[in-house]
């Protein structure tokens, strides 16, 4: 059996990074891509940004006051992720697994295509070149002989890196790093690692068996161990995204106008529709996310008669949910999501002999709305009930 070649591509800073390939002024500035106001985060940063100590996910608040001079950048999804579509062609075009993770990173199995891990670099090499090329963006990759060491590689040496990680280099490279480089340790688990005398991965490595379970748990423990040696058997599986789909916003004020809410839950869904019908896929279940202004979070889910891909039949779910399974008690709203999961194929679905003749002019309406946004991109055309005088928080 051939030796497994597992590659975790990664690129660099993506959105700012797109940003600045827009605009080539912006090059070798602190650049942040979010709101900057009270109720922002940060979504993604530039380097010369993460130099002050901003990072993504943080509040904006935050971030202002650590890097007072930075450029924000609203963002642009629909650009993004344009890109991302381009970008995984590549992927497919250079190795036979490939594992998207998120819309800027993804795993690769180039196991028999690749006899080794020097032929895994030299894949990796031709990648970050043709996504160069192509996109005038860099990826960090990591090549190794499973996915968490794939992973933990790609981040070693970010921007532009290429990093190799064979087993035998573990105890030089991997050993030395924090324990909380470890995937699923976290805080919780890692401050009673550090409680227990243990602060790197090597610390974990040499442990006993026994002193890790009188920290963690047996099943913690065992999990930690097997990281700390590089061992790792998951596979790199195919569309590992397509599982789930969402959309979420947060708003600057709380919503409280029930058309407000409304119009936002429309938005949502119009979102996971078109995401749907662009990756080819209808979806069985509708989940529905809402947080009020004091972080009461509510998620419910109805699983629909007849998977979709439709906005109509998913936003009147979500309505459902909404005004029968959510009090907000004179709450406003802070957060709205809309997903989708239990996703198929539409070419799996089997055709109605008796076609829903509303959903059969909401097919015809959605396909003419698609044909319009990839010809003229994603804000040539929107429903009537989602225009509003001045800017548009739903939008």
């Amino acid at each position: 059996m051939p030796p497994r070649v597992v590659l975790h591509l990664d690129m660099d800073a993506f959105y700012a990074s797109v940003e600045v390939r827009e605009d080539p002024a912006l090059a070798g500035r602190p650049v942040i891509v979010g709101h900057p106001g009270k109720r922002g985060v940060v979504t993604t940063c530039s380097y010369e940004a993460r130099t002050f100590g901003v990072r993504s996910a943080m509040p904006s608040v935050v971030a202002v006051r650590l890097c007072p001079d930075a450029i924000w950048l609203p963002v642009r999804m629909g650009l993004y992720v344009e890109i991302s579509r381009r970008i995984r062609r590549i992927l497919d075009e250079e190795a036979p697994v490939v594992e998207p993770l998120s819309i800027d990173e993804a795993f690769l199995d180039v196991t028999g295509w690749a006899h080794d891990l020097a032929e895994g670099a030299a894949i990796a090499r031709r990648l970050k070149e043709r996504i160069r090329a192509a996109e005038r963006l860099t990826a960090s990759v990591g090549v190794a002989p499973n996915k968490f060491l794939a992973k933990l590689a790609s981040d070693l040496e970010k921007p532009d890196g290429l990093v190799v990680l064979p087993k035998e280099e573990i105890p030089t490279r991997l050993w030395p790093l924090p324990l909380e480089r470890l995937w699923g340790v976290g805080p919780k688990g890692a401050a009673r690692l550090r409680k227990g005398g243990l602060a790197t991965i090597g610390d974990i490595a040499r442990a006993s068996p026994i002193a890790l379970a009188m920290l963690v748990g047996e099943s913690l423990a065992r999990h930690v161990a097997a990281l700390a040696r590089g061992d790792d058997d998951r596979v790199v599986e195919r569309d590992r995204e397509s599982r789930s789909i969402s959309e979420e916003r947060t708003y600057t004020e709380d919503l409280r106008d029930p058309r407000e809410i409304d119009r936002a839950l429309l938005a949502r869904a119009q979102g996971v529709a078109r995401a749907l019908r662009r990756e080819g896929l209808v979806a069985r279940t509708v989940h529905l996310k809402v947080r009020t202004g004091d972080f009461t979070t509510f998620t419910r889910a109805h699983t629909l008669r007849e998977p979709t891909d439709l906005a109509e039949a998913i936003v009147t779910a979500v309505r459902d949910l909404y005004a029968q399974r959510v009090d907000l008690g004179g709450r406003g709203v802070r957060l709205l999501g809309v997903g989708v999961s239990g996703l198929v194929s539409r070419g799996e679905i089997r055709a109605s002999l008796f076609p829903d003749a509303a959903a059969t002019r909401s097919r015809k309406l959605a396909a003419a709305e698609d044909a319009v946004r990839e010809r003229l991109g994603e804000d040539a055309v929107t429903r009537a009930t989602l225009v509003k005088k001045g800017s548009d928080p739903f939008s």
